[in-house]
């Protein structure tokens, strides 16, 4: 048993059964008092839903880092500001205000609450059905203004225009570079398409829990590797059975 840097997404990945969770807690924070463990989470929600969860679930271990709104906002353990060099690194190429402007013109866009709008995130609801029509129309329209931008859609419902350098796993490998921590020792877990960028660029062990959604398991079945885990058990309990699957902790 060594050190290792445990990166998860948070609803219906790491939260979604409290049980299991409560357990997973438990080895989780033994690990970190023992070994030095990192924790991060990784989610889709800004700071005030992040606090809103926080109040849901007291529980919740306290992370070594936090990332933010898809990846976009890096917060280091003890501090209320964001990553000044992350920060400089999403400003290229990136406008929030003109990406709104170009969103507003498409009627099937609807924008997501005041929440989830955030200075390296624009959130908007997109039904399953038109998807297919209105994502290559809007990136091109984004990019013909000269946006260096990526479109994140999840779970058939949920998109996500960011920089093309901010998600969640650039936010990854900028933590693995700060922190100096080998790649061997990474793992990272998830349930959604959001999360497909942390499994694409992980150099560790990946677990995809066993109520993931169609858009992550289609990605895993087109783009297979032995350094990935699909869980039986859902949320917490498919984190607990991938870390023993890989040996990060004992079975």
């Amino acid at each position: 048993m060594t050190k290792f840097l445990f990166i998860t997404d948070l609803d219906n990945t790491l939260v979604g059964d409290d049980a299991a969770l409560k357990t997973l807690n438990y080895h989780l924070e033994q690990h970190r008092q023992a070994y030095g463990t990192l924790i991060v989470y990784a989610t889709g929600r800004s700071p005030e839903l992040y606090q809103e969860l926080k109040t849901e679930k007291p529980f919740l271990l306290t992370p070594d880092a936090l990332l933010l709104s898809v990846g976009t906002e890096i917060y280091h353990h003890g501090q209320d500001d964001l990553d000044p060099d992350w920060v400089a690194e999403l400003s290229h190429g990136w406008d929030r205000d003109q990406v709104a402007a170009i969103a507003a013109h498409f009627a099937d866009l609807v924008p997501q609450s005041p929440q989830e709008q955030t200075p390296f995130k624009a959130s908007y609801h997109l039904s399953q059905e038109v998807a297919p029509m209105v994502l290559p129309q809007l990136e091109a329209s984004l990019q013909k203004q000269g946006l260096d931008i990526q479109l994140i859609y999840s779970s058939g419902k949920d998109l996500d225009i960011l920089p093309s350098r901010g998600n969640k796993g650039a936010a990854i490998a900028f933590l693995q570079q700060t922190w100096r921590l080998p790649g061997d020792r990474l793992v990272v877990c998830g349930d959604s398409g959001n999360d497909i960028s942390m499994f694409a660029a992980a150099t560790g062990k990946g677990i995809i829990v066993g109520n993931a959604q169609p858009e992550l398991r289609e990605w895993h079945h087109a783009n297979p590797s032995p350094h990935r885990y699909v869980s039986k058990a859902h949320c917490a309990g498919g984190i607990l059975e991938g870390l023993r699957h890989f040996g990060f902790l004992e079975a």
